[in-house]
């Protein structure tokens, strides 16, 4: 059998154990609607959840990292955009809902694809954590959310693109795939907040108010409760400065970032 062949045949079944992961990552992201817990339960249980996923990261880096992925461009690549989003995370500590990072996660998957992304996200995560000393429960919350940011703008409808109008249906012009890119990058950035606000929500305020986890609530219940939780704490703020923050990002330098970026692949999106 070829090595084209066994390339071939093996990207469907890494493909599937990745989607596995992400589907224990949303449990644990979900699990209050689905799961009876008092809040000081789920206290105790979120650290807990939260090292359990480590092996599944692991999994993840060693699956995404295969035969197809590494090589010595692939692995440069990786570590200069790691690091150039870990600088970038940094520089934007502290300064409510403001995360450029997601620009390069959203430019570098669309570009090298879902695979690449999603080990984007998480090794930015990862490598700032640990530069900045920010390690914790959230954290590897933090690496499965920003890499789905970064595989979701891999898995965008891929179509060529050029600087002229639409030529006969066969191409969009370039401006339309950063409208596109924009677009999504509002999505995520609201997504990114709701998910993580599900990790500490149980416990996060007292019990009996309208955004109070209930234990043993109907999930619609537990649903409203959150939804009302999340728009009064952080989508009309952090989220919205997010969005805001990667929509310029990407209109300002999204068209030269995606021409660098693409000079300097080799090989098919990943």
């Amino acid at each position: 059998m070829t090595s084209a062949a066994t390339t071939r045949r093996s990207i469907p079944w890494t493909s599937s154990v990745l989607g596995g992961g992400s589907a224990l990552a949303a449990a644990a992201f979900a699990w209050p609607f689905f799961v009876s817990a008092v809040p000081a339960d789920a206290q105790v249980a979120v650290p807990i959840v939260a090292f359990a996923l480590i092996p599944a990261l692991i999994v993840a880096l060693a699956l995404t990292l295969d035969r197809e992925m590494y090589t010595a461009k692939t692995v440069a690549l990786l570590g200069v955009l790691s690091a150039v989003g870990a600088a970038v995370r940094i520089a934007g500590a502290g300064v409510g809902g403001v995360e450029a990072v997601f620009v390069l996660l959203i430019l570098a998957g669309r570009v090298y694809g879902a695979r690449f992304g999603f080990l984007l996200g998480l090794l930015t995560i990862a490598v700032s954590s640990l530069l900045w000393g920010g390690f914790g429960p959230w954290t590897p919350f933090q690496m499965f959310a920003c890499g789905w940011v970064g595989a979701g703008a891999g898995l965008l409808p891929h179509r060529p693109y050029s600087d002229s109008r639409n030529t006969a249906g066969r191409r969009w012009p370039a401006r339309f795939e950063i409208f596109v890119l924009a677009a999504y990058g509002v999505v995520a950035s609201y997504l990114f907040g709701l998910m993580m606000n599900l990790w500490f929500w149980p416990f996060a305020v007292g019990t009996g108010t309208d955004i109070s986890y209930a234990a043993g609530a109907d999930p619609g219940q537990n649903l409203a409760s959150f939804a009302l939780y999340s728009l009064v704490t952080s989508t009309l703020t952090w989220d919205t400065v997010r969005a805001v923050t990667t929509v310029v990002g990407i209109t300002l330098v999204g068209p030269a970032v995606l021409a660098a970026l693409r000079r300097a692949r080799l090989g098919p999106r990943r």
